[in-house]
């Protein structure tokens, strides 16, 4: 398979490797578990926003919207059990991804993608056949397990098979894909909106099949990571695949370091509890704050009750279809210019670019909607809603090349081998606890802050701004294996936690293990306080139910 490969050329350390189709398409197929996400996150606000749809499984919310000038205009669809159709997804997928960590370590990641192709095909058969609530969350339980085993074995399968030189690229396809499933959904709910008779919202989540199936073939067709073969002790048939996807026959430098990696990961025998040491906290500090920052950016409220959103702020159903189409193109435009850039300009300055223009955007929507959008008043007239419009895709596009994938990417290829199983378990799971937490409280939260939510937003974007400032460190082109001695070791605080001895926490080192005891303090304080609000809003809420 070395032949149509182009060279990527070896230098900064560097292993020698050609840019083979056997890698292009490998890491294509394996990015179809993004399209199923992303489809799932975005079907689920254009459905909710269906007539027909609420008619027959939420009679309240969908009362309320009918009824004009008595409930807020940032109430209507302020429901528990609205959101639990939307945020039981990700509740299934944070308890899948331990299991799928598992498979993942001790099968492969191959079989976990397969795993995950299944579950997604039985999710969207139980939605497209709901006939009442039960069997619709039952459905949407069974895509969150895909999701789960997805998110885990995706980001770890297109970092090891990638050439380090592209690496960043071919890993941010996992993400092109999901901005792709959005806009597919957005675009499938625009037309299934206009099918009559009250069925439309069935084609919606029956399409969700397609992806599906893409997923459970590319399992079936991509090779498996030279990685995770030599992990699993099967040395020659990995060093002949490593071969194949390098398209050299010069392997030997990157096969020797890929044993030597195996061989201390073998040594490791709890590795969840190998993340708590303290020559791993940095990675796994890093690797929780991420996914934590990810989801308060806002843009999961966004893009989950889009069309609801746009409904709330005046916009007709089928305006707010419309502009929700828009943002998810708009997302996947943007999401193209990360692959471009990511492995040119590097990781943090895309990352705090996007800071700056997403603090900006956010805090221009809460003024204009301040002035402009009442409880029981809508002054926001065709240039200021075109303006909103313009404002969000203003947000949604820095998120996209920032935020969206490199908060994947960067714990996919910082964990060492020993822990990466576990590393990516906590990453998925982390970000798929506070995806539910926002999916669950945002309709209550919208309810109660109104536009006060995109400032309540802006102040965490501008906190994990100058996180990123001060404590990322810059990983593009540096190979996954050499990330300890190259990255870790470098950083004016991480180095402090990179000897030997785990528990000598005397000097300097013992300065650092106090810094970070307060910075995790910090992060879990704020968490906590993040909780007690959802708890309020959701107490609050049971007056609406």
């Amino acid at each position: 398979m070395a032949g149509g490969g182009f060279s990527a050329g070896p230098g900064g350390g560097e292993f020698e490797a050609k840019i083979t189709p056997i890698v292009i398409i490998s890491c294509i197929m394996a990015a179809t578990g993004g399209l199923m996400f992303g489809y799932d996150v975005g079907v689920s606000g254009g459905v909710t926003s269906m007539s027909p749809f609420l008619k027959k499984f939420f009679p309240v919310v969908y009362r309320r919207t009918q009824e004009q000038g008595i409930n807020s205009n940032y109430c209507k669809y302020d429901n528990q059990g609205l959101q639990l159709f939307t945020s039981s997804l990700y509740l299934a997928g944070l308890t899948a991804t331990f299991a799928a960590s598992y498979t993942t370590r001790k099968f492969g990641r191959r079989p976990s993608m397969l795993i995950a192709g299944i579950f997604f095909i039985v999710g969207t058969i139980l939605n497209a056949a709901a006939q009442d609530l039960a069997m619709l969350i039952l459905g949407r339980i069974s895509l969150g397990c895909g999701v789960g085993f997805a998110n885990q074995a995706v980001p770890l399968f297109l970092s090891e098979i990638a050439p380090t030189r592209i690496r960043g690229g071919l890993n941010i396809l996992f993400q092109l894909n999901v901005t792709l499933g959005i806009l597919f959904a957005n675009l499938v709910n625009y037309g299934t909106n206009k099918i009559t008779g009250g069925w439309g919202w069935r084609v919606s989540l029956g399409l969700a099949c397609f992806p599906a199936g893409l997923l459970t073939l590319g399992a079936l067709l991509v090779v498996e990571t030279p990685n995770s073969l030599v992990e699993r002790g099967l040395l020659e048939q990995g060093k002949s695949v490593l071969k194949r996807i390098r398209g050299t026959e010069n392997v030997e430098p990157e096969f020797l370091e890929l044993v030597e990696a195996s061989r201390i990961a073998k040594e490791v025998k709890h590795p969840f509890r190998n993340l708590l040491k303290r020559r791993n906290r940095p990675q796994l500090i890093i690797a929780v704050a991420l996914q934590i920052f990810q989801q308060f950016t806002g843009i999961n409220a966004i893009m989950f009750y889009a069309p609801v959103l746009f409904n709330t702020l005046g916009f007709g159903n089928d305006a707010a279809l419309y502009s929700a189409v828009i943002t998810g193109a708009v997302n996947v435009l943007s999401t193209t210019v990360s692959i471009y850039s990511v492995d040119k300009a590097g990781r943090r300055l895309l990352l705090l670019q996007a800071g700056v223009q997403m603090f900006i955007s956010q805090v221009a929507i809460a003024i204009i909607l301040g002035i402009k959008v009442k409880d029981h008043s809508d002054d926001l007239h065709k240039g200021f809603a075109i303006f909103v419009v313009v404002l969000i895709c203003t947000y949604v596009a820095a998120f996209a090349w920032s935020w969206g994938p490199l908060a994947w990417l960067i714990p996919s290829e910082t964990f060492p081998l020993e822990t990466r199983s576990a590393g990516q378990s906590v990453t998925v799971c982390i970000n798929l606890l506070f995806t539910f937490v926002i999916a669950q409280a945002f309709l209550s939260m919208l309810c109660h802050f109104k536009y006060g939510i995109f400032l309540f937003f802006s102040g965490w974007v501008l906190v994990m701004s100058f996180f990123v400032l001060f404590l990322l460190p810059e990983t593009k082109n540096i190979p996954i294996e050499e990330m300890t001695e190259r990255v870790w070791k470098q950083h004016w605080l991480w180095k402090r936690f990179m000897d030997d001895d785990d528990y000598h926490i005397e000097g300097n080192h013992g300065d650092g293990l106090k810094k970070m005891g307060m910075l995790m303090d910090l992060m879990v304080f704020l968490s906590c306080k993040f909780g007690e609000v959802s708890g309020f809003l959701s107490a609050q809420n049971s007056k609406f139910i």
